[in-house]
């Protein structure tokens, strides 16, 4: 067995490196969003478009496109867009323009894409959507129905945009159980992970087609209507566009939308592979390191757990792998942490939930690691998922061949 704990040492020290990279990381998150969130901001509202893609009626909606009407900014226009006319996300949405007639400085607009032939059913309403955008528009923003923004949200995400020589504007997710219940806590704890992979560095940072803001100017530029053109993701082909031209990502720590939803085992290990097989596809070295990293991980966190339980049955010392293995429960725990207060700052109508989901997040992200290894291995055996309720065959980045409804 010495060859083997040999091994076992060499690999967790690698894991425990990692982690201690990870929690300095979760440290300098922290800074960041205090720092971010305490800098004056810039001055910039112009005229701005708010494209929201609708397809069924996500948990919350009513709240979420409340938020939307009611942002803190002195002119805009949000262009709801689905692909058929009976959308019941629509209807809903055409209720709250008629309910907050005058008590609104939004614009409503309806835009009826109809079924998408060559590219994801979101891309095509988003590529339909545009061209009926107000002429005076400075700055798109996109945004998804399962978001509930702050109401300084749109402010906050265009005030970057002042520098003519930023590429674009991001904030992201972060999911809250609202019943509770282990599935969406374990999906509220995995979906944290590449939360905190955002921050200052504008340029490994990564658009969020759920928040993000862009120049109408630079959008044309990009040229991003024919480079969306057989594409399943928007934020993935907008990224790149912006990482080939050079122009920097800004992450905005007030732009982290809270997502109010629970979900079923089935829905978190379905929604968590798509993540991955749309990664594999668009971002392969991303997907390989994912694989690599929580392969390592699995084999020293679970393998020490396994090997303690060996050794211990077989009357061999086992205190040194429990020991490695507690080292980097504990490093976890503490990135969790300051994570967790990094969002507090953010989310402050949402205090009472993330209370109610402290202990997942600082128990139960060793499972992620698995959940991630698991996902990374089904992309790597399929590129096929479900989205909205359609199924797509992930060909290439700029290819996408659709299946069908319920595919």
């Amino acid at each position: 067995m010495r060859p083997l704990m040999v091994v076992f040492y060499a690999l967790a020290a690698l894991v425990v490196l990692q982690s201690l990279l990870s929690l300095r990381g979760g440290v300098r998150y922290l800074n960041f969003f205090r720092r971010e969130l305490e800098a004056p901001r810039a001055l910039y509202m112009p005229f701005a478009s708010v494209f929201v893609p609708c397809r069924g009626v996500d948990q919350g909606l009513r709240l979420n496109l409340l938020a939307l009407f009611r942002q803190h900014y002195p002119a805009y226009e949000l262009v709801f867009v689905s692909d058929r006319a009976d959308d019941p996300a629509l209807e809903i949405a055409r209720q709250l323009a008629r309910e907050l007639e005058g008590e609104t400085v939004a614009r409503a607009r309806f835009v009826v894409a109809g079924p998408a032939a060559e590219s994801g059913q979101k891309v095509h309403n988003l590529r339909v959507a545009l061209k009926e955008a107000d002429s005076s528009s400075e700055v798109f923003v996109f945004v998804d129905t399962d978001a509930r923004p702050r109401a300084d949200w749109l402010r906050a995400l265009v005030a970057p945009l002042a520098d003519a020589g930023a590429g674009a504007a991001t904030g992201y997710r972060w999911f809250l159980p609202a019943g509770g219940g282990f599935a969406s806590q374990l999906r509220s704890v995995w979906n944290a992970s590449i939360a905190s992979a955002l921050g200052q560095n504008v340029r490994g940072n990564f658009c969020w087609g759920g928040s993000t803001a862009v120049r109408a100017e630079t959008f044309g530029r990009l040229d991003m209507l024919r480079r969306w053109r057989g594409t399943v993701s928007d934020d993935y082909a907008l990224t790149r566009a912006l990482q080939e031209a050079r122009l920097p990502i800004r992450f905005v720590p007030a732009c982290l939308n809270a997502s109010v939803e629970d979900c079923t085992f089935r829905e978190l290990f379905e929604f968590t592979t798509r993540q991955l097989k749309i990664t594999r596809v668009y971002a392969p070295k991303l997907w390989g390191f994912v694989l690599v990293s929580n392969l390592l991980f699995v084999a020293v966190f679970f393998g020490g757990l396994a090997l303690a339980g060996v050794r211990a049955a077989v009357g061999l010392p086992s205190v040194w792998p429990l020991v490695i293995v507690s080292v980097i429960f504990l490093l976890g725990m503490w990135k969790a942490f300051f994570r967790l207060r990094a969002v507090a700052l953010v989310l402050e109508g949402h205090h009472g939930r993330l209370r109610a989901g402290l202990w997942a997040h600082l128990l139960l992200w060793p499972l992620t690691g698995a959940l991630f290894l698991y996902n990374a291995l089904a992309a790597g055996l399929s590129r096929r998922i479900v989205w909205r309720g359609i199924g797509y065959e992930l060909k290439s980045p700029t290819e996408t061949e659709i299946i069908g409804p319920d595919a």
